[in-house]
């Protein structure tokens, strides 16, 4: 946010001195803000203790500045007070991107087939980690620049490459068009140049906040551009030693990697039944050595299985979706696709192939305007699961700036476990869901995030009695994290009485809390984490309370599951 809100100040911190009696009891503080409320003419009351032992006393409403000052003046003249504070409000650091386009973004964003990446960008940037995009190379553009490093054109034949020689260290895009139909073989097309390397390169690590374009999704990180894809594509000789090569490993003639990348990207593919040796090889020699390998699924409409590499082991197989949330009408899919991600869609499936109907529903990337070799840079709009793959790439550096010794196998499993389901329909299997951003790099952290469940209906607890309150938990796929939270807040005038278990959709049992004869303090507002690991997530969960003694009451204020 460019400046901060002024927000009225609701309530107020109070710090007792040790062994007074409102430092150790809820009582004396409540009847402390009862006195303090008759002095000063405010609605004040004890809310409740805070970890460190202050009283958090709220004012009944916003309060003005004169009123605040007047509370403050009172319980500062207090000779039991060590201190009172406002209870300010705080904020999150991320920055929404002033880059010109980012509002079309929708892929980024949009609750519906977004990836909730703002939500990381508080935590992680991408910053320290090099993703190597391995595709047609690079095609200078201002909004990139910044983070571009230098990289390798790995095509080995002078035709192919267009660049007068083989193999070099330049990886400028010098355009892979074709000239005329069949030129490519049989069956294929005449076209201009697709500077495709560079449009996946943007979403994954665009520049951000300078006034300009769109924002990448990791817009710290660095690019590695590796080229491989020339005229009529590229060989499969090259991509893989474009593997190793971009991975740190060794390529025989070819000078070593100065900056190997922890992730590379593959929005490429073609053909097999099987994934060749030369290829698996490679991405093993790549894992081995720490980088995450992300593939298109491929866009035939067809099973992942009969393309390559997306067919390969120790990748992460992405499909693509739409805006709305669907599988894309040409985005591969099957048993072997691990998650989905968006790669839009500039037509619907009953428009004329070729055509652009609905650019506003593509992915907006950097690009150049020339048709077959560079001309000036611009940004447009493109579809495909080759768009998909390097929103993963993008997240799996967010993931391994967050947590450096994250593995390859743990990001997988982090990016896959905390997508979402499709809110539309994918037949044929997209993996987990969609990829969560946020979610994802919360749960690599250690912050809490994800989808709270509550239940804030008051059930009253008798003497000697046993109660439950339930939350109904949909939408969630899977079993339940190992780091369930469960908050609490029950009401009661002597917590050492209370019992509390939660209660899992098959009926297991999980103590929350002992009763306990010497705790008389009031209330029980707290945090419970769980392994419900074992436990499946959707279903009917339960807090139950037991009141184990007489002569105090009280209810279940509220609960909540946060997954």
């Amino acid at each position: 946010m460019a400046s901060l809100p002024t927000a009225p100040v609701e309530k107020v911190i109070v710090t007792y001195k040790s062994r007074t009696s409102e430092a150790t009891s809820n009582t004396a503080a409540k009847t402390d803000a009862t006195a303090k409320a008759a002095e000063t003419g405010e609605s004040l009351s004890f809310e409740r203790r805070l970890a460190g032992g202050a009283a958090l006393v709220d004012l009944g409403g916003k309060a003005s500045k004169k009123d605040l000052a007047g509370v403050l003046d009172a319980f500062r003249a207090d000779s039991s007070v060590a201190s009172v504070e406002p209870d300010i409000r705080a904020y999150a650091m991320a920055v929404t991107p002033n880059d010109t386009e980012y509002t079309k973004q929708w892929d980024l964003f949009e609750a519906t087939g977004g990836m909730n990446v703002p939500g990381a960008w508080d935590k992680t940037t991408g910053s320290g980690v090099t993703v190597a995009v391995v595709d047609t190379g690079y095609a200078a553009h201002t909004d990139l620049a910044a983070n571009v490093i230098s990289g390798y054109d790995f095509i080995s034949t002078a035709a192919d490459a267009r660049d007068g020689n083989g193999r070099d260290s330049d990886a400028k895009d010098e355009g892979d068009w074709n000239a005329t139909d069949g030129e490519c073989g049989t069956g294929s097309k005449a076209g201009n140049s697709s500077w495709h390397g560079t449009h996946v390169a943007g979403t994954i690590a665009a520049t951000a906040g300078n006034s300009k374009g769109v924002a990448g999704i990791a817009y710290s990180a660095k690019i590695q551009p590796v080229r491989v894809l020339g005229k009529c594509g590229g060989s499969s000789a090259d991509i893989a030693d474009a593997i190793t090569w971009a991975s740190g490993g060794t390529v025989p003639g070819v000078p070593a990697n100065p900056n190997p990348a922890k992730v590379i990207n593959m929005s490429l593919g073609g053909a097999s039944a099987t994934c060749p040796s030369v290829y698996q090889n490679a991405i093993n020699g790549a894992v081995s050595r720490g980088t995450t390998v992300v593939v298109a699924a491929g866009n035939s409409n067809a099973n992942a299985s009969g393309f390559t590499p997306a067919n390969c082991a120790n990748i992460i197989n992405v499909a693509s979706t739409s805006r709305e949330g669907n599988r894309s009408f040409y985005s591969n899919y099957g048993s072997i696709v691990d998650v989905a991600a968006p790669g839009g869609e500039t037509r619907r499936a009953t428009d004329t192939p070729g055509t652009v109907t609905t650019p506003e529903n593509g992915i907006l990337s950097t690009l150049n305007s020339g048709a077959t070799t560079q001309s000036t840079e611009n940004y447009k709009p493109y579809q495909g699961t080759s768009m998909a793959a390097p929103h993963i790439a993008g997240l799996a550096a967010l993931l391994k700036s967050a947590k450096s010794t994250l593995t390859p196998a743990e990001i997988e499993a982090a990016i896959k476990s905390n997508a979402r389901p499709l809110p539309g329909t994918c037949t044929g299997g997209c993996g987990a869901g969609i990829a969560d951003a946020a979610k994802t790099v919360n749960a690599v952290t250690g912050t809490t995030g994800g989808t709270t469940f509550s239940n804030t209906t008051d059930v009253t607890i008798a003497d000697n009695s046993t109660v439950s309150s339930s939350i109904a938990v949909t939408g969630r796929t899977g079993n339940a994290p190992a780091a369930l939270k469960v908050d609490v807040d029950i009401k009661h005038t002597w917590r050492g009485d209370l019992v509390i278990d939660l209660i899992a959709p098959d009926g297991t049992v999980r103590n929350l809390k002992a009763s306990s004869s010497s705790d008389s303090a009031d209330n029980v507002l707290a945090t419970y984490t769980v392994d419900a690991s074992s436990e499946v997530a959707d279903g009917t969960w339960k807090l139950q309370v037991r009141d184990v003694a007489s002569g105090d009451t009280g209810y279940i204020d509220a609960w909540s599951l946060t997954f």
